[in-house]
């Protein structure tokens, strides 16, 4: 294939892979839930008041339309290969809940003539009306507008933010899916497109299961908040389904602390979250948020520490540094800050930090403050940011043991938190090797 051609070939391969296993799978889960003698609704009361409209069947058939052309709408074999998984996966999760929790959608719909009423008649031909939550719909609708989103600009883009909206509204002003088929089809298609980033590898290779017990009692926390929250759920039903969400951000981040690490939150090389991350994880991160401000309400600027290197909080949304480079060491939270040059060493709140990741934090506290003014910071300022500083104060020859380091820290930060174990993994990181290849640092 010549450099700058589009995968064509490869396309076609998929979509003859992909579109008969839609068709198979979905028609699967269709048969066997009519097989069951009784098959459950989840609907609410004020559903019956949604209007049908029998024009918006138009919208939802083009799904189809979009589904087809998406494969040949990826410039380069990555895109394309991550882009089908994200589809491949779509159908298997939404296919394993309709057999697992099969659903039937419980209204009448209005008989209908014309042009709309054969489509509608079409569609019956194969869709029955099971196979609800999550709508597969949405799942592809989110799959899709991802894709196609990041090739479109200008009238284009905003054409096609209408005509997506149309299409997820359509769902239930055809009446063919309740209202609960809606978040759950938007959630399992975020955590599709989580799966399979486009740049990166999986979140799932990052799997090293943890040693820190410190990370195994977070990450049992998080799994009984978690639980919790999906109990309270399913018991009172309801409105309370809406906690599934963060029970489902709750769960991710017990994956984070029990062996997926840092790529759970899929933090870019620019500081912000990837859209799939910030979706998945909104309950948890307004959480952290709000969080980081209580504590440090008192105390909200940066301090310097030594030799303009300073030690704070991440700055706010929008606010311009006077520090010439940032070194931010905070994986959960994004960086919105403006700053010439940025540097993103993530760890895990409240864990100890591994010295690998203090080494390389503090190597790129020493490339900074080579050019100038550097912030050191995460998401209070107070555990891993001043680790790595201190991690740095021994390297740059200012502390010659991690006691001493933390104690020069301590006489301009007081409130800094730094147990005996960061002291430990902060002695491990300055015997370490220097970090081979050259520090990259956002400009």
């Amino acid at each position: 294939m010549a450099e700058g051609a589009r995968p064509w070939r490869r396309a076609l391969l998929w979509l003859a892979v992909l579109g008969p296993f839609f068709f198979l799978s979905y028609g699967f889960a269709n048969h066997m839930a009519s097989l069951q003698a009784f098959v459950p609704s989840i609907v609410f009361d004020w559903e019956a008041r949604i209007p049908f409209q029998a024009w918006t069947i138009v919208p939802y058939w083009s799904i189809d339309l979009f589904y087809v052309a998406s494969f040949f709408i990826c410039t380069y074999r990555a895109e394309l290969d991550a882009h089908a998984r994200r589809l491949l996966t779509a159908q298997l999760l939404s296919v394993t809940c309709f057999l697992l929790w099969p659903l039937r959608f419980s209204l009448e719909r209005p008989e209908t003539g014309g042009v709309f009423g054969w489509l509608f008649d079409v569609l019956l031909g194969f869709d029955k009306p099971f196979n609800q939550a999550p709508s597969l719909h949405i799942v592809l609708l989110v799959v899709l507008w991802v894709r196609y989103q990041q090739h479109l600009r200008g009238w284009w883009r905003a054409a096609l933010h209408v005509w997506f909206g149309l299409i997820g509204l359509s769902v239930l002003t055809t009446w063919q899916h309740h209202f609960i088929d809606v978040p759950t089809g938007v959630a399992v298609g975020w955590l599709c497109v989580w799966l399979w980033p486009i740049e990166a590898r999986s979140p799932l290779a990052a799997w090293q299961t943890a040693r820190d017990p410190v990370r195994w009692k977070l990450a049992v926390l998080y799994g009984l908040g978690s639980a919790a929250c999906a109990a309270l759920a399913l018991h009172l039903g309801g409105w309370a389904l809406w906690l599934g969400w963060p029970a489902l951000s709750l769960a991710l981040v017990a994956l984070a602390y029990a062996g997926l690490g840092t790529a759970v939150f899929q933090k870019q090389e620019d500081g912000r979250l990837s859209m799939a991350a910030s979706w998945l994880l909104a309950p948890y991160l307004l959480a952290a948020w709000c969080n980081s401000r209580w504590w440090t309400r008192r105390m909200p600027q940066p301090q310097q520490v030594v030799d303009g290197v300073w030690l704070g909080r991440l700055p706010e949304a929008g606010a311009a540094l006077q520090p010439v480079t940032v070194v931010d060491v905070c994986a959960e939270l994004p960086f919105r800050g403006r700053v010439r040059h940025y540097r993103h060493v993530p760890m895990l709140d409240l864990a100890t930090p591994t010295p690998a990741a203090l080494r390389r934090a503090a190597e790129a506290i020493g490339h900074g403050h080579r050019r100038g003014s550097v912030l050191v910071c995460c998401a209070l300022g107070y555990s891993r940011s001043a680790a790595a500083l201190a991690t740095w104060l021994c390297l740059s020859g200012r502390a010659d043991s991690a006691d001493k380091a933390v104690a020069l820290l301590a006489q301009d930060c007081p409130w800094i938190v730094l147990a005996p174990r960061h002291r430990r993994a902060i002695d491990q990181a300055v015997r370490l090797p220097e970090t081979p290849g050259p520090l990259q640092v956002n400009a």
